[in-house]
């Protein structure tokens, strides 16, 4: 197994560093840093820069744009954008959509979609989840009726998704729907759909979580007519395009760049605050918490580059002890808010005397911050799910 990098890659992570040190918007990077949400117009300007240089989707094959890197470039990019506070892209589109795209379009849903999704022309959304279908995914309910008319066939989308991160900014969505309700499995008969938000009978409806911020929404579906050559592989076969879709999902939650950033940070603030006339980093407890987690996080680093090394060795995507990443990375980052909490005490009591200066801005969002990351260790499948997968996949125990 090897660990380290080499000169070209040590090289290419320079490049990256000073390119983003002269092209990274100082309002976007300090909205990153400050913990404050990026509005829709941020992440499309970012989205334009990116795709400017060739960087948007470098792990694209390099004849719809992609950069031709290999797979330690491309974690060395992801790596070096959380260091610098530099906003990875939503990756619904980018990532998630065009994966699935990429492996199961049909040549003309490519050209249709996969050049504006790389420009940043779309913005694109997930529609998975729904009341009763969350980890359970294949409990959902939302349904798409195959119908024939004069104009064409098409599907008529009935139901509702909920917890659709971003969905107010969503230009386009894609959907599992269940196509048939007859089947013997509860994972047959799902569909993958594409869905134009513009279209007549969608609602979106914010969801205002704890932290009084604005990111997640329900979405109704009202007879919605979707065109068939909007399906996405087989009709009643889209359980197989969710899994593939949600392997890539998880392999990209590690986040240790910005996870490196944030405890430097959290040290740098434990070196000012005060406790008994002490900096705060000489409390023992204290020290003791940071400590545990700056080790969490170097294993976590570990584990990354050892999946990492793994797939420059083999060229397949990594199997279901990938979950690991997912289950470490979202407990070091509650972990992280949790330690910011206590550094700045009593200073971060949430949204009172911001307005007038009496409470400092920034320790004023970490208290919305850690009810944020409350569902860290759910989304994206439910840490006790990980483990669970990775019980029955990877130590073969009984489900």
């Amino acid at each position: 197994m090897d660990l380290s990098y080499s000169p070209d890659e040590e090289a290419f992570r320079q490049e990256v560093r000073e390119w983003l040190r002269g092209n990274l918007p100082a309002d976007i990077r300090a909205k990153v840093v400050g913990y404050q949400g990026l509005a829709k117009a941020d992440y499309l300007r970012w989205h334009k820069i990116l795709a400017a240089k060739g960087w948007s989707v470098p792990h694209w094959p390099t004849e719809w744009g992609g950069t031709g890197w290999n797979i330690t470039q491309r974690y060395i990019y992801d790596e070096e954008f959380g260091l610098a506070g530099a906003p990875l892209l939503p990756p619904f589109g980018p990532n998630m959509c065009a994966a699935v795209l990429h492996r199961f379009g049909t040549p003309a849903q490519k050209q249709r979609f996969l050049p504006r999704i790389r420009e940043g022309d779309d913005f694109w959304v997930q529609g998975y989840s729904e009341p009763g279908a969350g980890s359970d995914l294949a409990a959902l309910k939302t349904r798409a009726d195959r119908v024939s008319s004069s104009s064409g066939d098409h599907y008529v989308v009935t139901g509702q998704k909920i917890w659709t991160t971003l969905g107010h900014y969503g230009d386009w969505i894609f959907c599992l729907v269940r196509t048939d309700f007859t089947a013997e499995k509860r994972q047959e008969g799902i569909s993958f759909l594409l869905i134009d938000m513009a279209t007549p009978g969608i609602t979106v409806r914010p969801l205002i979580l704890m932290d009084g911020g604005h990111e997640v929404n329900e979405v109704f579906f009202d007879a919605v007519k979707v065109p068939v050559e909007n399906l996405v592989f087989e009709e009643n076969k889209g359980w197989t395009v969710a899994k593939y879709l949600l392997g890539h999902e998880r392999m990209g939650s590690g986040a240790v760049g910005a996870a490196k950033r944030e405890i430097a940070a959290l040290r740098a603030l434990a070196a000012r605050e005060l406790k008994n006339g002490k900096p705060l980093l000489q409390d023992p407890r204290f020290r003791d918490r940071l400590s545990r987690a700056e080790i969490e996080l170097s294993a976590l680093e570990i584990t990354s580059m050892r999946f990492l090394d793994q797939m420059r060795r083999t060229g397949q995507p990594p199997g279901a002890d990938v979950s690991m990443l997912k289950i470490r990375a979202t407990e070091i980052q509650q972990m992280i808010t949790e330690l910011m909490m206590q550094a700045v005490g009593p200073l971060a009591a949430p949204f009172k005397g911001v307005e007038d200066g009496a409470v400092d801005a920034f320790a004023s969002r970490l208290a919305p911050r850690y009810c944020n990351f409350r569902k860290a260790s759910i989304y994206a499948g439910s840490n006790e799910i990980q483990r669970n997968i990775i019980a029955k996949m990877t130590l073969g125990l009984p489900a």
